[in-house]
């Protein structure tokens, strides 16, 4: 079963359950009627799933390589990022002023699910580029700005961050890469920086990187940061690639998944460089990046989670083993209890995350299109959710992934049926564009500095659905909602920051099922089909009895996970 984007899925969640119609209202966001949402998604619904699904198979078994120096991109890819920029796709929400369309985050989100859940490995490309279009946008000097943006916009030119150091991980505010002046308004940026996604490939014309690096009166930790544009190639005055700058490609790594999206070692020798934002305020604006990246990695959980359910799915459906204990069913494996629960739990899930995802990306959305007290309102909605998409959604995206190779049973664990790389590819986005688990303490910490409003507020709309849902079914969400409720009391409560942090994944957790389910419910509502309430009515009976749990765990505190010393640990 090959990938189908699923367009009516995003149609439903924007328009039935999120409110989507909301942002045409606005004055920036006028003209993303339904009309135009429609033939956007039906557009890109074609390029992915003509395009860029048939490239999967082929950058998984035939990984981009560094030949002399050069990388060579999967067979293919060339034609499909080509596809990508010639479509517009990578520019939707940027500025008209660069060449953008100014069109909403939200369906940006959706065309980027689709290019995800088509072959992943390609689309994490313009995913870079369009991240470090909003940092440009709201950083960059008016010359900057001029000279790259419409470039990245097009596609011609594409984008890359720079955080990760061989010594400085998750903690940037290690790392040793300075930036010299040059005595022209130019920095000299050296310094080696690992894991960067597309740091360099043979798809376009020149590779933009925002570096970050140290000025020499640059303070220690994070605070002394500063970012730079250091491109390839130097652009000349007509804003051509000139010459080549002083940064080369040492190595791609070897990866468990993504083999199609090269990974590069970058070393950069005095390098030419602009800085970006102001002198020391790098973290501010790559934070710009990241939370943009964060909301698109966690829609490539989920990404990988549709692709790896619809895969299952068509395997399960024709698949005959065994006797049949259903009357009237399939008369294939489907019909078995236990593939069934597998399959219900896939499908449940999935539409949670795109939900959380769809709801992250509207809320920011209408910050941006708000004014004054309901921007901020907006806006806190937004931040609240983002670690919650990020982190629920890529391990809803491993979960699914996992389950749908077990649906396939031995075949599952032959490459050859497709089923394993959704799950090596859906690995790593737990990792990347932060660790879910600083994702969690980011929750449980700054997303809970304004003293619980935003969650209390994203709480009050779930206790509206835990009042509207069946008789039969609401009692069981509200047992999640009140296991919820009590732990973000039990959070402000708790002054001790590491009992916070202990219990902090669990946590985010039963927050993630707990909005899932409460989205599910509000579609069944408003469908009013027999379908959607059944797969309501299983998520919330089946997988959020796990909610009380995973919230009496998340109040423990932090003695527990250091009962152990060291030597006991090893013992």
């Amino acid at each position: 079963m090959s990938y189908q984007s699923p367009v009516r899925e995003m149609q439903f969640y924007l328009n039935d359950v999120l409110g989507g119609a909301r942002l045409a209202k606005t004055e920036r966001f006028a003209e993303a009627t339904g009309e135009m949402v429609d033939a956007i998604l039906t557009e890109a619904a074609r390029m992915a799933d003509d395009i860029l699904a048939p490239l999967n198979w082929a950058g998984d078994q035939h990984p981009a390589k560094l030949e002399n120096g050069v990388v060579r991109t999967s067979p293919g890819f060339v034609d499909g990022y080509r596809a990508i920029a010639e479509g517009g796709w990578v520019g939707i929400s940027a500025a008209p002023k660069h060449g953008g369309l100014g069109l909403p985050m939200t369906l940006t989100t959706c065309v980027n699910e689709m290019m995800s859940g088509a072959c992943l490995a390609l689309s994490l490309n313009p995913l870079m580029t369009q991240g470090q279009i909003e940092a440009l946008e709201h950083h960059a000097s008016e010359a900057l700005q001029s000279l790259y943006l419409p470039k990245l916009i097009s596609g011609e030119w594409t984008g890359t961050m720079n955080l990760t150091e061989p010594q400085a991980g998750s903690d940037v505010g290690a790392l040793r890469s300075k930036a010299v002046p040059n005595g022209d308004g130019t920095y000299a940026v050296s310094g080696q920086k690992i894991y960067i996604s597309w740091g360099d490939h043979d798809m376009a014309e020149n590779v933009c990187h925002l570096v970050l690096a140290r000025l020499p009166e640059g303070g220690p930790g994070t605070k002394g940061i500063s970012l730079f544009m250091v491109p390839k190639y130097l652009p000349t005055e007509d804003g051509k690639p000139g010459v080549a700058n002083s940064l080369k490609v040492v190595s791609l790594e070897h990866k468990m998944g993504l083999h199609g999206s090269p990974t590069a070692v970058m070393q950069y020798d005095d390098a030419t460089g602009w800085l970006i934002g102001a002198p020391e305020g790098g973290m501010a604006a790559m934070f710009t990046m990241m939370n943009n990246a964060r909301l698109g990695v966690g829609v490539q959980g989920l990404a990988q989670a549709e692709a790896a359910y619809q895969k299952a799915l068509g395997y399960a459906l024709e698949r005959k083993q065994g006797r049949v204990p259903v009357e009237g069913g399939t008369g294939t494996i489907a019909d078995h209890a236990d593939v069934r629960r597998m399959l219900m739990t896939m499908k449940a899930l999935t539409a949670a995350v795109r939900a959380i995802c769809l709801d992250t990306a509207l809320s920011l959305d209408m910050a941006r299109a708000s004014e004054g007290d309901e921007a901020k309102r907006w806006a806190a909605r937004g931040a609240l959710l983002t670690p919650i998409a990020k982190a629920f959604g890529t391990d809803v995206g491993m979960q699914v992934a996992e389950l749908g190779v077990q649906v396939h049973g031995g075949m599952g664990y032959i490459e050859e049926t497709g089923a394993a790389q959704f799950y090596r590819d859906a690995r790593v986005t737990a990792i990347y564009e932060g660790t879910n688990g600083i994702q969690a303490m980011d929750l449980v910490a700054r997303k809970l500095m304004d003293g619980g409003v935003a969650a209390r507020a994203m709480l009050a709309e779930i206790g509206e659905t835990v009042a509207a849902a069946p008789s039969e079914i609401g009692p069981a969400l509200g047992e999640a909602f009140d296991a919820v409720s009590e732990t973000v009391d039990w959070m402000l409560s708790t002054e001790a920051l590491n009992d916070r942090f202990a219990g902090s994944s669990p946590f985010l957790r039963a927050f993630g099922l707990t909005l899932g389910a409460h989205y599910l419910m509000k579609g069944a509502l408003a469908d009013g089909s027999a379908a959607r309430m059944a797969l309501a009515r299983f998520m919330i009976r089946q997988l959020l009895p796990q909610v009380p749990g995973l919230c009496q765990t998340a109040r423990e505190g932090a003695d527990d996970l250091y009962a152990l010393d060291a030597d006991a640990l090893a013992s």
